[in-house]
């Protein structure tokens, strides 16, 4: 029976395993969002929560359009894969962010088409790109917890300078992308640990991220040097072919030869 076409037998449209997980892991940050936005009322809360609605719906947004213009089947992709739940999902409002949940199940589907025990290797397998997601992901977190905390524990200081979420978001992401204005700074010990710890992550992400591109860069000469076993076997075998039928042309020379004489 001849073999099936791979768009028949994979009943999926899942991406990248790393970028499943990072995609279900900002779904749940979401939703965990939209619980704190009803359950603190606390109005530093409340623009951060804001602010990161805004960025979690654009990357959400992208993701609906890469999984729509990459799938093999557009259709099976948004009725049966939940393409519609990933578009309505992308509305910032709270009724539609519910709908996030449904990333979860791509997950779930992941975990059962490949196993917990695949999808470690792969990840390691892929370390550069693993380490990249990682820290994006924790870049995204910082963003938002880091600035709430920062913003705790600067408060309390008569000359603090960082006293409202506007304050403390613009200086994580000015320490995180390692620019470092300076017009805002924490003057408490607690929060120059914070900083510190804010601006390894920064260092980290841009250190990655380059090691990152050079593998993407090398890669390509890298596979074309490099080949699989199974391609090793068949060139052994196509060598011996070769060698056993010029083997027999030289015996054939020599023979032609030999008569000749």
């Amino acid at each position: 029976m001849a073999d099936e076409p791979a768009e028949l037998k994979d009943p999926t449209e899942l991406k990248g395993e790393g970028y499943e997980i990072f995609i279900a892991a900002l779904a749940v940050l979401s939703i965990v969002n939209l619980v704190l936005l009803y359950a603190v009322q606390d109005e530093a809360l409340d623009s951060v929560i804001y602010v990161m609605n805004i960025i979690l719906t654009a990357i959400f947004l992208v993701d609906f359009t890469y999984r729509f213009a990459t799938a093999q089947r557009r259709s099976r992709y948004f009725f049966r894969e939940f393409g519609w739940a990933d578009l309505l999902s992308c509305i910032p409002f709270a009724s539609f962010k519910v709908l996030r949940l449904f990333r979860l199940v791509k997950v779930y589907r992941l975990l059962q088409e490949k196993g917990a025990k695949q999808i470690g290797r792969t990840l390691i397998k892929d370390r550069a790109g693993s380490a990249l997601i990682i820290l994006v992901l924790i870049a995204i977190l910082m963003l938002e917890f880091g600035s709430l905390w920062m913003l705790r524990l600067e408060a309390g200081f008569p000359d603090a300078n960082i006293t409202t979420a506007s304050d403390s978001m613009w200086y994580v992401i000015v320490t995180m992308a390692t620019v470092g204005y300076g017009d805002q700074f924490p003057i408490s010990n607690p929060g120059r640990i914070l900083g510190t710890v804010i601006i390894l992550i920064g260092v980290g992400i841009f250190g990655t991220l380059t090691g990152y591109l050079a593998n993407a860069f090398l890669s390509p000469a890298t596979k074309k040097q490099s080949a699989e076993p199974d391609d090793l076997d068949k060139r052994l075998a196509a060598l011996k072919d070769l060698a056993s039928k010029q083997a027999e042309a030289i015996a054939e020379l020599e023979a032609i030869v030999t008569k000749g004489k």
